[in-house]
C-alpha cells in the first residue's frame, strides 16, 4: 500500500505543472530608435573604435586614481546599497518559499497519550486507563498544482527576484555616478574659494592703495568705500565657499560610507583628470540594457504569470494528505509486527459561487495594464535623460571656449581699467565696473568646466554603465 501511494504521488507530482498565465510578448519601444537629431546635438555621433556605456567598466572610464579609491569604498560600505543587495536576498528568499510550494512537505511526528476513562463510557472488563504510543512520516495538506497556481505565484516571485537584481544593479549606478559628481563638486568648489581668495587679496591690496591715497588726498572717500565694498564681498565669497567645501566632504563622506582622507581628495577642479570618451551607440535600443527597464521588464512578466495564478483561481484545487506510521498501547511493542498504520486523503475543492475570484482577475489584469505604463515610461524617462545629457555634450565645449574668450576679455578690461584710474582718466567706478565683471566670469567659466565634466558622468550613468554584475548563488 506504502508503494502504491507514492506511485500516485508521483504520478500527480508529472501530471502537475499546466499554466494559465498568458504568453509573454515584449512591448514595442514608446521612442524613437534614433537619437534626436539638430544643432544641439552635433557632434554627438556615434564613432568607431570608442566604446559605448555598457562596454566600458567604470574603472576604465574613470581616471582619477583618488576618486576610484572612493568609489571602491563607498561600494564596500554604503548603507543604500547595502539595503539593496539585502533585498536582493530577501526577494531571493521568497522566491525560494514559492518554489518550495510545488513540492510535498514531509512530516515525523512521536506522541505519547495517556487518558483516564468514565466508567459509564466503558465495558466492566475495560481499564480505565488507556495509553497509547505513536510514530508517524506523513504529508499534510499538499496542494497538487494541476492548473498551475502555485507555479505561476513561483514565476512571479522569480521574476520579482530577477528585478530585484537589476535594481541593485542601478543602485550601483547611481552610487557610482553620485561619489563622481560630490568628488567634482568638492574640486569646483575648493577652486571657486581659491579664487575667492586671490580676489580677496587683490581687493585688499587695492583697498590699502586707494586708503593711502585717500589719506594725503588723492583718492575720494567714496573710491575708498568702493573699493571696501569689493574686499568685503571677496571675503564673504571666502567664507561661503570653506562652508560649501565642508558640505561637499560631508557629502562625499556620506555616500562613501567612512570618512576619506584629506589624501584622497581633490586640490582643485584643474587637477581632476579627465574621465573616458564613451559613444551613446547608433540605435536607442541601448537603453533597454538599463539596469532599471530590464527591472521593469521583469515586472510586468510578473504581471502575466499573476494572471495565471488568477485564472487558475477558477478550476479545482486538489490536495492531498498521507502518513504512514506505527501505533501501540506499549512502547516496547512500537515497532512490533502488526503495529503498522497508514491514512491516505485526497481532497478536492471546486469554486462554485465566489465574486472575489472574478474581482481579483480583474485587478491583476489591470495590475498588468498598470506594469505596462511604469515600463514605458521607464523607456521614455531614459530616452529623455539621455537626449538631455546629449544636448548638454553637443554645446558644451562651445560653452567653455565663449567662457574662456569672455574671461580674456574682461580680464584685459580690468588690467586696462585699472591704467587708466591710476593714470587719473577715469573714475575707480570703471575699476569696480570691470573687476565685478571679471570675478563673475571666473565663477561662471569654473561652473560650466564642472558642468562639462558632470555631464560625462551624467552621460555614462543614464546610458547604463557602471554597473557591476550582481553576484549571486545558484538557484
Amino acid at each position: 500500500m506504502i508503494r502504491n501511494i507514492l506511485v500516485i504521488m508521483g504520478v500527480f507530482v508529472c501530471l502537475g505543472g499546466c499554466s494559465l498565465a498568458p504568453k509573454y510578448q515584449q512591448p514595442g519601444i514608446p521612442i524613437s530608435e534614433t537619437w534626436p537629431q539638430g544643432e544641439a546635438y552635433e557632434n554627438t555621433q556615434a564613432v568607431s573604435g570608442i566604446p559605448t556605456a555598457q562596454e566600458l567598466n567604470w574603472q576604465d572610464f574613470f581616471t582619477d586614481q583618488k576618486l576610484k579609491k572612493i568609489i571602491e569604498t563607498a561600494l564596500d560600505n554604503n548603507r543604500d546599497l547595502r539595503i539593496a543587495v539585502l533585498n536582493v536576498e530577501k526577494a531571493r528568499a521568497q522566491y525560494g518559499v514559492r518554489r518550495a510550494e510545488l513540492f510535498p512537505a514531509v512530516d515525523a511526528s512521536g506522541a505519547w497519550t495517556k487518558q483516564r476513562r468514565s466508567k459509564d463510557l466503558i465495558d466492566p472488563e475495560e481499564s480505565r486507563t488507556v495509553e497509547q504510543y505513536s510514530a508517524d512520516l506523513g504529508i499534510a495538506s499538499w496542494e497538487i498544482d494541476f492548473f498551475g497556481r502555485i507555479r505561476s505565484l513561483k514565476d512571479q516571485a522569480l521574476e520579482e527576484y530577477m528585478a530585484t537584481e537589476q535594481a541593485c544593479r542601478s543602485a550601483q549606478i547611481a552610487l557610482i555616478s553620485e561619489v563622481a559628481r560630490a568628488y567634482l563638486t568638492l574640486a569646483a568648489d575648493k577652486e571657486s574659494l581659491n579664487l575667492a581668495r586671490f580676489t580677496f587679496k587683490s581687493q585688499q591690496d587695492s583697498y590699502n592703495l586707494i586708503l593711502g591715497n585717500y589719506q594725503i588726498g588723492l583718492a575720494t572717500r567714496i573710491d575708498l568705500r568702493r573699493a571696501q565694498t569689493q574686499a568685503d564681498v571677496a571675503q564673504r565669497d571666502v567664507q561661503r565657499y570653506i562652508q560649501l567645501a565642508a558640505q561637499d566632504r560631508n557629502a562625499l563622506n556620506l555616500l562613501a560610507g567612512t570618512q576619506v582622507p584629506d589624501a584622497m581628495l581633490p586640490v582643485d577642479l584643474g587637477s581632476v583628470p579627465p574621465v573616458s570618451e564613451i559613444s551613446a551607440g547608433l540605435s536607442s535600443r541601448v537603453l533597454l540594457n538599463r539596469p532599471d527597464i530590464v527591472a521593469a521588464e521583469h515586472r510586468l512578466k510578473g504581471a502575466y504569470a499573476f494572471i495565471g495564478a488568477a485564472r487558475a483561481a477558477f478550476f479545482p484545487r486538489i490536495s492531498l494528505t498521507a502518513s504512514m506510521g506505527t501505533a501501540s498501547d506499549e512502547l516496547s511493542g512500537l515497532f512490533g509486527a502488526g503495529s503498522g498504520t497508514w491514512n491516505f486523503a485526497p481532497r478536492i475543492a471546486m469554486p462554485i459561487f465566489d465574486p472575489r475570484i472574478w474581482a481579483a482577475l480583474r485587478v491583476s489584469k489591470a495590475d498588468r495594464k498598470i506594469i505596462l505604463a511604469e515600463y514605458e515610461k521607464t523607456i521614455q524617462t531614459a530616452f529623455r535623460e539621455t537626449a538631455d545629457a546629449l544636448a548638454v555634450q553637443g554645446t558644451i565645449d562651445r560653452q567653455v571656449a565663449a567662457q574662456e574668450s569672455i574671461v580674456d576679455a574682461t580680464t584685459e578690461t580690468y588690467s586696462l581699467s585699472n591704467e587708466r584710474y591710476n593714470l587719473g582718466i577715469d573714475g575707480y567706478l570703471s575699476v569696480l565696473d570691470a573687476h565685478r565683471s571679471l570675478y563673475a566670469q571666473q565663477q561662471t567659466l569654473i561652473s560650466l568646466q564642472l558642468a562639462k565634466t558632470a555631464n560625462q558622468i551624467t552621460l555614462y550613468a543614464v546610458l547604463g554603465g557602471g554597473g557591476r554584475p550582481f553576484q549571486s548563488t545558484k538557484l
